[in-house]
């Protein structure tokens, strides 16, 4: 099976909506399980892409800017969105959930974590404001030449929703060159394997946040997941990120 999903209802040119993602998932789930990861074709039109990121100068949109190099986390920067959060990413984040909380649940079930994800997004984010993860996760990225992310994990709190996604918003080759997507996975009492997976604009690449379960020849056993961005050696790159849990 390809590891890109080419599903119409998925993509969508001219605007979000909710009915444009009822299908396609469960070839979704199998590339998740096989690959680690699922590619969705043009989840975003052009001028979501380039509105977006025109809109990465608008201060009143974020509630915080991070410049990566003082943590140490990488070279570039990125902002959080503020409350509320635009439309296409609310839209995103409201509609994927449901379908995703039903792939997050049969990871649960196969690593005998009794946790079950409710059904919307609005009752998970009121788990999460219990817990005090008040703050809003989702985020732009902006790198220039130079610029790299290092392998890390979105987690911001004691509750985590395993599956996040990253939409590309420039186009590779044009807009920059360099700063490929990479996944790693730890498997246990193996060397560490690493992914690239191509984008192009518009694209998303779904992939967990922290573990993944993997079948074995003794049963399921657990795989641990990094992300990160490959250094841009020209240009500018923009990379909007979809996490489905608040921040403490």
């Amino acid at each position: 099976m390809s590891m890109y999903v080419e599903n119409r209802h998925l993509a969508y040119r001219e605007k979000l909506g909710t009915n444009c993602i009822e299908n396609g998932w469960e070839e979704i789930a199998k590339s998740l399980d096989e690959n680690g990861y699922a590619v969705i074709k043009n989840i975003l039109s052009m001028d979501s892409c380039d509105n977006l990121t025109r809109n990465y100068a608008v201060e009143s949109l974020y509630r915080a800017t991070i410049h990566m190099a003082r943590y140490s986390f990488g070279k570039g920067e990125y902002k959080y969105f503020s409350y509320p959060l635009p439309a296409d990413i609310q839209t995103l984040r409201v509609t994927l959930y449901t379908k995703l909380a039903v792939i997050a649940n049969s990871w649960n079930e196969r690593l005998n974590i009794g946790f079950r994800f409710p059904d919307t997004h609005e009752s998970y984010l009121q788990q999460c404001h219990g817990q005090g993860q008040k703050r809003p996760t989702p985020l732009i990225l902006k790198y220039g030449e130079g610029d790299y992310n290092c392998l890390h994990q979105d987690l911001y709190g004691a509750l985590s929703f395993p599956i996040q996604l990253a939409i590309l918003l420039d186009e590779p080759g044009l807009d920059f060159q360099g700063g490929e997507f990479m996944l790693t996975e730890q498997r246990p009492r193996m060397q560490t394997k690493a992914t690239v997976v191509p984008l192009q604009k518009g694209d998303a690449v779904i992939f967990p946040v922290n573990e993944r379960p993997v079948r074995g020849g003794r049963g399921e056993y657990r795989v641990k997941m990094r992300h990160g961005v490959s250094k841009i050696h020209s240009g500018n790159r923009h990379t909007l990120g979809v996490i489905f849990h608040d921040a403490t």
